[in-house]
Parts: C-alpha cells; sequence; structure tokens
C-alpha cells in the first residue's frame, strides 16, 4: 500500500478525499471505551492538551502504549476520535432538493454548536485545541473539511439547476450560508441557536441568490 493510499490522517486520497483514521486492529469497544473514559478524566481533572501524553492516558486506562498505538497514531488522532464520539453525526443528505440538503447541513451545524455549549468536554477541548496545531490540523482535515465539502457540492450543484445564481464563487456562497450559525457559535457564543435558525438562514441566503431573470 502507497503512503497516499495507507490511511494516515491528513493525507488525501487520489480523489482528494479525506482519509478515515488508520486502523492497526478491529476495535475492542471494552479497550477504547476505557481509553476515552481516561481522556475525559484526565481533562476533568485540569490536566491540559499539551501534557495529555499517550504514556499518561495508557497509564491512566490501566492498558499498555502499545494497545493504544494499535488503534491511533498518537493523542492526536485519538483525541479526534473521542471528539467524534461525542458530537452529533455527520449528516445524511436526503437529495430531494438543494434547498431541504442545505438545511440539512445547517441543522448539523447548529447541532454541533449546541453540543459545544451543553458537553464540558467539547467546550474544554475546543478551548485549547487551536493553540496545539497538530490537533487542529487533524481536526480540520478528518472532520471539518469533508463536511465544507459536502456544502460546497451542494451549492455547484444548485447552480447547475438553477437554484441558485452561477455568477459566484462557490465558496463565497458557502460562506454566506455558514457564517451566520458560525458567528453565533464562535464569535458570539452567548447568541441563540435556536430551533428553526438552520431554515431562516437557508431560505433567507437562497431568496437574495434566486437567479435573474
Amino acid at each position: 500500500m502507497s503512503r497516499q493510499d495507507d490511511g494516515t490522517p491528513g493525507t488525501p486520497d487520489s480523489h482528494g478525499r479525506a482519509p478515515a483514521p488508520r486502523r492497526g486492529r478491529p476495535r475492542s469497544e471494552g479497550v477504547e471505551r476505557a481509553v476515552f473514559d481516561a481522556v475525559v478524566g484526565l481533562l476533568d481533572e485540569g490536566v491540559p492538551l499539551a501534557e495529555l501524553s499517550v504514556e499518561r492516558i495508557a497509564r491512566t486506562a490501566g492498558v499498555g502504549k502499545a494497545t493504544l498505538y494499535r488503534r491511533w497514531t498518537g493523542k492526536e488522532e485519538l483525541l479526534v476520535d473521542l471528539l467524534r464520539s461525542v458530537e452529533p453525526p455527520d449528516p445524511v443528505l436526503p437529495g430531494t432538493s438543494v434547498r431541504g440538503d442545505l438545511v440539512v447541513l445547517m441543522e448539523s451545524l447548529r447541532e454541533r454548536g449546541v453540543a459545544k455549549r451543553t458537553s464540558s468536554l467539547l467546550h474544554n477541548v475546543f478551548g485549547q485545541m487551536q493553540l496545539y496545531p497538530r490537533l487542529w490540523e487533524i481536526y480540520h482535515v478528518t472532520v471539518i473539511e469533508p463536511r465544507r465539502r459536502l456544502t460546497l457540492d451542494t451549492v455547484r450543484r444548485g447552480m447547475e439547476q438553477r437554484e441558485i445564481r452561477d455568477d459566484l464563487d462557490v465558496e463565497f456562497v458557502a460562506d454566506l450560508l455558514t457564517g451566520p450559525l458560525l458567528l453565533r457559535t464562535v464569535i458570539r457564543p452567548g447568541s441563540s441557536l435556536e430551533p428553526g435558525l438552520a431554515e431562516r438562514v437557508v431560505d433567507t441566503v437562497m431568496e437574495g441568490l434566486r437567479p435573474r431573470g
């Protein structure tokens, strides 16, 4: 197997897709739960990410370092898996309409914003993540980018089907859709993320993006 296709985090495949995290052996749910619980416990005790070593995690979980390395390449990949286990699942697009798919995508973004407010683990890790570049890079490549590509692909489909003006930059249109939700989640974390917000954002933006004439 080539380096390009070996599943290493951050290495896209030949189609530019982010790979799934590499696994050496089939997962043991009991071991994985023990490791995740150990990480959560250490974070709850106030241990910063910079001091959260594989050795310390393994010792707290009562397993050997080799057990962790058979499942994760390092603590960064382990932490991303832990975050994904407590975040809302990735959206499944119905494919019935561009508007419907965009609402599902924006609702997923809203739900993640709510989860980050209500989960002490997510709040703790995301509060430190951007100060820890390697972890942020892996999370960005394996989690954020695939979700953003879904939005970009859906916007392109809307342009092809003449539901969205095709004289605009696709990235710009995606930013118009995600911007209000990210603003309320990141920049103004006390702002409302009420149910129905995703639909209001999509309908308002698409009203202004109708093809001219």
